[in-house]
């Protein structure tokens, strides 16, 4: 193979390489050609794409992208599964494939800058999927928050039984109908202190009506002389 197609293919891997949320690794031996279309097909679905390569131009590739671990699942035939979406989505769809075609291997995987075994490369199968994970999160967000809902309606209710309890014990009508009632008392007490007033005033005005009459009756009369004074003349 000329060395300028094998850099192009090797370029090619990279950018797969560098494109991928995960790498899922598997040994294709014994599977036909249908059968590789149609896992194809299958992994697709979950955004994934599945190519078989030769080891050497995928270490290549992959050490251009800044993975030095993948030479010990790179042994014997192999095709590897570039993620695009959910690994765990993709995992199960390779164990899927694999009941189907038993010769379909899944060797390891390179996921969040490391490298893991067959062992745990299966293990990924038996997670939950993202969707499922975000659906049940979405669930206890809800149900958490139904809980903080019916806590604060519950507090509120509450409340509302302590202020009417309140309310039963202190009328809020009581204080304004007293307050209601001082001025009446008010206008009695004035009403009472009116004729008290004129009576004082009446009695001064006899006191003083009787001081006059006191004063008139000191003062000496005074008599005519005239009419003596000429009688006596006579």
């Amino acid at each position: 193979m000329p060395n300028a197609e094998k850099i192009e293919k090797v370029g090619a891997l990279q950018e797969k390489i560098e494109g991928a949320s995960a790498l899922l690794l598997a040994e294709y031996r014994g599977l036909t050609v249908s059968e590789i279309s149609e896992l194809r097909r299958s992994l697709r679905e979950v955004d994934t794409s599945f190519a078989v390569v030769k080891n050497t131009l995928m270490q290549r590739a992959a050490a251009g992208a800044g993975i030095e671990a993948l030479e010990a699942l790179l042994a014997g035939p192999s095709a590897v599964a570039f993620v695009g979406g959910d690994p765990v989505a993709a995992a199960k769809a390779i164990k899927t494939a694999a009941k189907q075609y038993p010769s379909l291997v899944l060797k390891g995987a390179y996921m969040d800058g490391a490298v893991l075994d067959a062992e745990a490369a299966n293990g990924l199968a038996d997670l939950e999927s993202r969707e499922v994970m975000l659906s049940k999160i979405a669930g206890m967000l809800k149900s958490e928050m139904s809980r903080a809902a019916a806590a604060f309606i519950s507090a509120q209710s509450t409340f509302l039984s302590l202020l009417e309890s309140y309310r039963e014990k202190v009328p809020g009508e009581e204080p304004a109908a007293e307050v209601a009632a001082e001025p009446e008392v008010a206008e009695a007490t004035a009403a009472e202190e009116e004729p008290t007033a004129e009576a004082e005033a009446t009695v001064q005005a006899g006191a003083t009506d009787q001081a006059t009459n006191d004063e008139l009756a000191e003062e000496p009369v005074e008599t005519d002389t005239t009419e003596d004074e000429s009688t006596e003349e006579e």
